[in-house]
């Protein structure tokens, strides 16, 4: 009973002492209101967060103690219910220890209560001071960016005054240089930069500089679930590695042997090097790939001319009522979804479109280095995302048998036919082939997980890659793209996770991580770092950049990681160098789509394609053109013509059973089923007829799919 009492009297001290030590921390002269623009000392926060841990000890204590008094007090009363009562003695010695035990039972609520009380108390005074303080990081955060941004507009506008004035080969003052130093632009550059995009410039960096990227450890360790989706995918798992950082640092002892280069996208321009090794020539721009040339050669004038626009996108309001209204009493499957959630291309056109970069693969095919190849066609597949950063439009889903074809091997050397090979689950099957010595193909699949406010798309299929000079061929899964707020703002899509580049010839591996973005991260939005290593695991090159706007490599000169002590890997490298940056889109694209030059002419009309081709589709067609409840019917016309040959297939398969007789359902035209030797699955592929069949026009064996 002393020890007891002891204790007691220990925990009855110790709030209340904490109580003395509680010294409240105050964002600067923080008044009751909370009427202070400064940010809270760090050691204000710690001292808080101690002395909540204290309360929170306190807490656990004075539970401990109650339950400990509440199984005495227990045993107490079930002890006096089997007294004898005729012994007076026992009887008054019993309730005499039940009254105890009853009494720090009460003792000990009481203090619980105190303490819970001043755990809440302190719990929410601060947490209101440390809403204020997050507000007001967030509006700091606001003002910065429209600071920026005025800054970008003066500096655009002081730049092409500049540039005008420099074509008339002279710099004398002009009329208005008053109105440009003020930050003023002329009237007729004013309203076209007033909407303008504006784009980060490249940093000149001294070749001298540290520079670090964070990435997690698993560059070397990498591995994948049975089911083909990185272990890593997710945010949170990405966020628990960006701690762990490797460095590389430009080795100002060696010269680089090569300075970057853009490749851009237009074949009329001839690409020319660059004379320092961070400049980029400013003048390209986007609209479809383009093969490096050297300054000595011109490339050859396309023979077609292909359009550059298309109708812009109509102002219509979408009634999300009269929608749910016509879904009443109707299945699940057979709800159509108006095509104001489209964008006037389909899914394959779509998958042909990353292939926009096409001739960052020209230039791997002509290295011979297989770990340098391995880095381009790395930064190949970060340049496949670059067009999601705006376009939030859904592509229409692929009617199976459906087709597309876009021969860019007059412009850009390439050419590519894609196929819906299968409806449930959907499946599209797409090969490339070039006459700059390479191919690719894939069967594209996905997955989707809806998490209430964000969508996750989960691509299952495999791409292949493959040199026809060297033999190297190279596989990839695509990383999981996020499509955040589905049911209220904005939409705007993130890439989050990790992709293995696999070169099944020499063993090479390139390990790239897709840094989901997070408002409380101090990581550059969409950032993408990587490792190349080979066989053996020694790291060759080191990759950083976004996919939305370059990607550098630097090749490791020295490996100096060991001992440093710090958890992180440490690379002496070369100066980096530029092997992708994003072409700028064409100013009048915000009112079509947001369509890169490249998409702009995807969905063109063309003579002598296969009749089931995506141009032919009649409701997308009818979207593009701005007829919009035109196409909302021909969608819903279409997807049942497609539902009713589903039940005659079935039907004829049920026949099939019954007769014994085996039964194939639906066959693709172009594609066909074989092993595949490199993952050991079953996928379409190209059976290498249709350019000999649209030679002859030969298209009697497609079905008929369309109205």
């Amino acid at each position: 009973m002393a020890m007891a009492k002891t204790v007691l009297l220990f925990m009855l001290k110790g709030p209340r002492n904490c109580r003395r030590r509680r010294k409240p921390w105050r964002l600067g002269d923080d008044d009751e209101d909370g009427q202070s623009h400064t940010s809270p000392d760090k050691n204000e926060i710690q001292n808080t967060l101690r002395i909540l841990s204290a309360k929170l000890e306190d807490l656990n204590t004075c539970n401990d103690l109650i339950a400990k008094h509440g199984a005495a007090l227990q045993r107490s009363l079930s002890e006096l219910e089997m007294l004898d009562k005729e012994n007076s003695t026992d009887v008054q010695s019993k309730v005499k220890a039940v009254n105890e035990r009853a009494t720090l039972f009460r003792i000990t609520s009481n203090a619980m209560i105190n303490a819970c009380a001043d755990y809440l108390d302190l719990a929410q005074t601060q947490g209101r001071k440390w809403q204020k303080t997050l507000q007001y990081e967030r509006e700091q955060r606001l003002r910065l960016e429209e600071t920026v941004e005025t800054l970008a507009r003066q500096h655009n506008s002081l730049e092409q005054q500049v540039r005008a004035q420099a074509s008339q080969g002279s710099l004398k003052t002009a009329p208005n240089d008053k109105a440009a130093a003020d930050g003023k632009p002329e009237s007729t550059a004013g309203s076209d930069d007033e909407d303008g995009e504006f784009f980060d410039a490249i940093d000149e960096t001294p070749d001298s500089e540290f520079r670090t990227i964070t990435i997690p450890d698993s560059h070397l360790t990498h591995r994948r679930t049975p089911s083909g989706v990185s272990a890593a995918s997710m945010a949170s798992e990405a966020s628990e590695g960006a701690g762990k950082d490797f460095v590389y640092i430009s080795s100002s002892d060696e010269e680089a042997t090569d300075k970057p280069e853009e490749f851009g996208v237009k074949a009329k321009k001839k690409l020319e090097r660059t004379a320092s090794q961070h400049s980029v020539d400013s003048t390209s721009s986007s609209g479809g790939p383009r093969t490096p040339q050297t300054p000595s050669k011109v490339p050859k004038e396309p023979r077609r001319r292909r359009r550059t626009r298309i109708p812009e996108k109509p102002n219509i309001s979408l009634n999300l009522w009269s929608i749910m209204k016509n879904c009443i009493g109707k299945e699940l499957s057979k709800i159509p979804m108006p095509v104001n959630f489209n964008e006037p291309i389909s899914m394959l056109q779509r998958l042909t479109e990353d292939f926009e970069y096409s001739d960052i693969l020209n230039k791997a095919a002509q290295l011979e280095s297989s770990t340098e190849q391995l880095a381009y066609v790395a930064a190949f597949t970060a340049s496949a995302y670059s067009t999601t950063t705006q376009r939030t439009g859904k592509p229409f889903n692929p009617l199976l048998g459906e087709t597309y074809e876009l021969d860019l091997t007059e412009e850009f050397g390439w050419r590519a036919i894609t196929e819906q090979v299968s409806h449930h689950p959907p499946a599209a099957a797409a090969y490339v082939d070039s006459k700059h010595g390479w191919e690719s193909w894939q069967e594209f699949t996905m997955t989707s997980k809806f998490r209430g406010k964000y969508l996750n798309i989960i691509p299952q299929g495999i791409a292949h890659l493959k040199f026809t000079a060297t033999g190297n061929h190279y596989t990839w899964r695509k990383v999981t793209s996020i499509v955040h707020n589905i049911i209220v703002g904005k939409l705007w899509i993130d890439q989050s996770g990790e992709m293995d580049i696999v070169n099944h010839k020499t063993g090479d591996k390139c390990h790239l991580v897709y840094t989901p973005y997070s408002y409380f991260s101090r990581e550059t939005p969409r950032k993408v770092t990587g490792v190349v290593t080979d066989k053996d695991g020694q790291a060759h090159y080191v990759l950083s950049g976004t996919w939305d706007k370059k990607i550098e490599y630097a090749k490791i000169v020295k490996d100096q990681t060991g001992g440093n002590g710090r958890g992180k890997s440490v690379y002496q490298t070369t100066a980096p160098k530029v092997i992708w940056i994003r072409s700028n889109p064409p100013p009048w694209n915000t009112t079509m789509y947001n369509f890169t030059e490249m998409a702009m002419f995807l969905n063109e009309p063309e003579d002598q394609v296969a009749p089931t081709d995506s141009r032919n589709r009649p409701d997308q067609r009818a979207m593009e053109n701005g007829h919009w409840n035109e196409a909302n019917t021909l969608k819903v016309q279409l997807e049942e013509k497609q539902r009713a040959k589903r039940k005659q297939r079935e039907a004829e398969a049920a026949q099939a059973a019954g007769e014994g007789k085996p039964y194939e359902g639906h066959k693709p035209v172009w594609f066909e089923k074989k092993l595949d030797p490199q993952t050991k699955n079953f996928i379409h592929m190209y059976k290498g007829n249709y350019w000999d069949c649209k030679t002859k026009g030969e298209f009697s064996q497609c079905p008929d799919i369309y109205l």
